[in-house]
Parts: C-alpha cells; structure tokens; sequence
C-alpha cells in the first residue's frame, strides 16, 4: 500500500503503483507514470509524460522534465535536473527477442549534476557531483564532478560552479564563480570548491 497521496501532489492522469515511496511535497504531472519499488525523494518534480521504472532511486529536490524515462538502474541523488526528452538506457545490447532484465547497468548521476534536453546518457557510467551535461549530448563515459561536457560523443569543454557557470582559473588554478562569490581550485585535472567567499 502507498502512502497517503496527502503527502505529495499528483495528477488525476497520473499512474502510480503499489509500492513506491513519494517523499513528502513532491509533484507529479500529467500522464506520467510511477512503477513499483521505486523511491523518491521529497520535494522533485516530476513533469509530465515521465516513467519512473521499478527499482530507481531519486533524491530530494530532484527536477524531471517532461518526456523523460528514467530506466531500472538509475540512480539521481539530491538537486539532480533532468532536462527535456533527455534519454537513459540501461543494456548495453539491447535486442527485441532477448530478454536481458538480469544485466541492466547502472548510471549514477550525483548530487547537483544537470543534464541538458535531448541528451543521452550511455548505462554504465556516473555523472559527477554538479557536471553540466548539455543539450543533445551523448554521453558514452564517466563525467568528472564539475565537468562541462557536450556534443556526440560528449567532450569536456571546461568547469562549472555549482550555480552553473563556467568557470576562468587563473595562473594559480584558482576561479570564482561570478554569481555566488564561491572559489575553486583546479588541481591533478579535479576541482574543489573552497569554504572561503568572495565578497
């Protein structure tokens, strides 16, 4: 049995199953679709035309756009966003006459990291911590935290701040993110926010 719908908010269209978790103020809009033993998180957004296959696992705060299947074996820790038509898959060979259910593999996508419109991420890899995926991307290997990446296949263009901007390091590997103030540091091709604030 599901809990009480009270606890979060969905569309008289949409399909929810028996043995979900939905944390607390969640939304979820038309004509989407939640299956069963999948968990969510509180407060994510769930768009519409959305499928949330058995077994996943959203974070809190996590925002889908509309027409996104999220497949059995993803898992999207907290403040993921989820862009347009984005697309997982999770066989690697997929074929109409085989089934392959027992080697489903798994994507991660880590907290904060945003992944653009139309863009494709390959099974099998994780998606680090506050990486920006753009749109129409093909993702097909890991992504580094704060990594920009786009195009088909997907290249790192440069970093990103948590708050989305790229970021300019300096002859000390050191950038500030222009809307936040916040510093990182670029060191052995991995970057680091500092506790220190720019005012």
């Amino acid at each position: 049995m599901n809990q009480p719908a009270s606890t979060y908010t969905a569309h008289e269209t949409a399909v929810i199953d028996e043995g979900c978790t939905i944390g607390e103020g969640t939304k979820i809009w038309h004509f989407s679709h939640i299956m069963s033993d999948c968990v969510i998180g509180k407060r994510c957004n769930i768009g519409q035309n959305v499928v949330i296959s058995p077994g996943v696992v959203l974070g809190e705060n996590v925002k889908i756009q509309n027409n996104v299947s999220v497949y059995t074996g993803v898992v999207c820790e907290d403040d993921v966003f989820l862009g347009p038509s984005m697309v997982f898959t999770n066989v690697l060979n997929p074929r109409s006459a085989i089934n392959r259910r027992g080697e489903y593999q798994k994507t991660l996508v880590q907290k904060g990291a945003s992944i653009g419109a139309n863009a494709t991420v390959v099974c099998g890899h994780t998606i680090g911590a506050y990486a920006l995926i753009g749109a129409g991307a093909v993702v097909t290997k890991d992504v580094p935290p704060y990594a920009l990446v786009y195009g088909n296949p997907s290249k790192q263009h440069g970093w990103v701040s948590e708050a989305g901007h790229k970021l300019a390091f300096d002859d000390m590997n050191e950038a500030i993110c222009p809307e936040t103030g916040e510093k990182y540091k670029l060191d052995n091709n991995q970057v680091t926010k500092s506790s220190i604030q720019i005012d």
